[in-house]
């Protein structure tokens, strides 16, 4: 595996962490998730990420239903400057890809794809939620800059909810207008979300392998991946 590019690094701003679990006796977890920091990350090949998820099987036929859906929030973000990521859409539309995450997912995380939400941040940005886990531990979202910009972060707070509530009147423990609160609260996890769903992809992939004593069946990326936190020979 290849060094992370410079284009791989957080923005000004954003705290930046992995969340995921353990990884058996590699990788310790003292809960459901931890925050890990990207320095004690393996690093990925970034050339692999070409928007043609080869590393899943590649892309497959169009699902009609999720086209029209993306064809729905594209619109919506377009009438605010912004566009979705060319490889964020291939995934949610691909019948071979689509749902991935969520059939490999060891805490039962699910797709749930948001209307454009303002970033609580920064004026003119938007996160769009795609990701999350089944108790609302952690919240994946795509934040989408009016420079084209885009990155996936994290957040224990439910925006959507946060503003729909914001809107029929009701409290709730999230202030919107705290930017400051809110910087910490929001993380970024991966530069691009073709990364994130390599690396969600794997970990989770790894830890059915570790906690299901399946590492002799290992393919070769995923066992480069583990050897990051043991080589071979270590744990004997």
């Amino acid at each position: 595996m290849s060094e992370q590019p410079e284009s791989a690094l957080p923005p000004s701003g954003f705290e930046a962490a992995w969340c995921g679990t353990d990884l058996g006796t590699y990788r310790a977890c003292r809960y459901t998730y931890e925050h890990y920091s990207l320095e004690s990350l393996p690093p990925l090949d970034s050339h692999q990420f070409e928007g043609t998820y080869r590393w899943l099987g590649g892309v497959g036929d169009p699902i009609p239903r999720q086209v029209v859906k993306l064809n729905s929030l594209e619109k919506a973000l377009s009438a605010r400057g912004l566009t979705l990521p060319r490889d964020f859409v291939t995934f949610q539309t691909s019948e071979n890809l689509h749902g991935s995450l969520d059939d490999v997912s060891v805490t039962g995380c699910w797709t749930n794809i948001s209307e454009p939400l303002p970033s609580p941040v920064e004026p003119g940005a938007f996160l769009v939620r795609f990701f999350q886990d089944q108790q609302d531990c952690v919240i994946w979202y795509l934040y989408l800059r009016p420079t084209s910009e885009t990155f996936v972060v994290y957040s224990d707070i439910d925006y959507e909810y946060a503003y729909e509530a914001r809107r029929d009147g009701e409290e709730t423990q999230t202030d919107l207008e705290n930017a400051e609160e809110h910087r910490v609260a929001i993380l970024w996890c991966a530069p691009s979300f073709e990364e994130f769903a390599h690396r969600f992809w794997v970990e989770n992939r790894l830890w059915h392998a570790v906690n299901g004593n399946d590492l002799p069946r290992l393919e070769p990326q995923l066992q480069d991946y583990l050897n990051h936190y043991a080589p071979p020979g270590a744990l004997t």
